[in-house]
């Protein structure tokens, strides 16, 4: 038979049919194998992953604390679920002579079927680094958790005062989450299993697209836009020209937030001729819920001395116009006041400039 089952046959049920077909699937790696890794949580909730937790409690001694995790094998074996209920303690060797090295915790399984071991059991364990100049962390072996890194100095023993703890640990578990479930990682720089898989990175959700972690809900960017210029009369249109003009919007939800700058050049035209005046419009980049009394401000500059501050007044849901409301920061009173057009605060002309931000509802 080609397909292994769990719980059907008679007889005849393998320890390796259990847990390839295991029914509390976690996060899947392949279509039969599952992510090695810790289960989250803790009895307070208040920490994201508690289980196997080392601290050091003694000079050279230090306590694995209980958790529930899984050990994935080959496609074949199957993963094998592993639970320490009881705290375990361990003992580190002194340190060299003269040298420092790298001890690392493991929870490993040795399965006598698969590894000749001679033994089918679980156990946590230290693996010993090599004393060395530069000392490196051993390689995890075979079916094993890596749970922390241990420093090690040389001529580190109880006499001496021990290891230092504070500072020696290094935490490496990683969690893993039943398939569907949102996953909580930290470093973790691992390929999602399926496009659509979540994780939280402690600061934000991610989302797997088949190909990259992409921030969710998607992130939006800033965009260009340059508002077109019209006036309430439409009559002897404005244009900008060769004025320079820059601006940004993003919406996030329903809010949107702009900033633009206009300076205008020599070869802008300013519209109705400066006997008659005719208010400047400016279109939104996305249409506004409603009409506003301001969304924002603008500064609008002619020369050094010359500045006034004007609203920026939603008169439509399509186009906002500058009211002025202040005098200049000179003290000067602003001759010309109501909504800015060709002669208003002032007769517009090359290298004046007009810079402003605004935040409203979007439609």
């Amino acid at each position: 038979m080609n397909v292994r089952s769990a719980w059907l046959p008679v007889v005849g049920q393998t320890r390796s049919d259990t847990r390839v077909t295991s029914l509390g699937a976690l996060t899947p790696t392949s279509p039969v194998a599952s992510r090695s890794g810790i289960l989250p949580g803790s009895s307070d909730g208040k920490t994201r992953l508690s289980g196997f937790t080392v601290a050091g409690t003694t000079a050279m001694g230090a306590t694995v604390y209980p958790g529930r995790g899984i050990i994935q094998g080959t496609d074949s074996q199957g993963a094998y679920p592993v639970a320490l209920t009881q705290p375990v303690n361990l003992t580190f060797v002194d340190g060299h002579a003269q040298y420092g090295r790298i001890d690392l915790v493991v929870v490993r399984v040795r399965d006598d079927e698969y590894d000749a071991s001679g033994l089918t059991e679980a156990n946590v364990e230290i693996v010993r680094g090599v004393p060395a100049a530069n000392p490196a962390a051993p390689a995890t072996p075979p079916l094993s958790l890596p749970l922390y890194t241990v420093a090690v100095p040389a001529g580190t023993s109880a006499g001496t005062g021990g290891i230092a703890w504070a500072t020696a640990l290094v935490g490496l578990r990683t969690a893993t989450v039943a398939v569907g479930g949102i996953l909580p990682v930290t470093t973790d720089t691992s390929l999602g299993a399926y496009p659509g898989q979540y994780r939280d990175l402690g600061n934000g959700l991610q989302r797997w697209d088949g190909t990259a972690w992409l921030p969710y809900p998607p992130q939006p960017a800033w965009q260009d836009w340059t508002p077109v210029w019209t006036t309430a009369t439409g009559a002897a249109p404005p244009a900008f020209g060769d004025a320079q003009v820059s601006g940004r919007w993003i919406q996030q939800g329903p809010t949107v937030h702009l900033n633009f700058t206009i300076t205008f050049g020599a070869g802008t035209n300013f519209g109705t001729a400066p006997n008659s005046a005719d208010n400047w419009r400016f279109t939104l980049p996305v249409k506004s819920a409603a009409l506003s009394r301001c969304i924002g401000f603008a500064e609008l500059q002619s020369t050094t001395r010359e500045r006034a501050v004007a609203r920026m007044r939603l008169t439509s849901t399509s186009f906002f116009e500058l009211e002025l409301s202040s005098g200049m920061p000179s003290g000067d009173p602003v001759l010309v006041s109501g909504i800015a057009d060709s002669v208003t605060p002032w007769t517009w002309a090359a290298g004046h400039t007009i810079a402003g931000a605004a935040t409203y509802e979007a439609k």
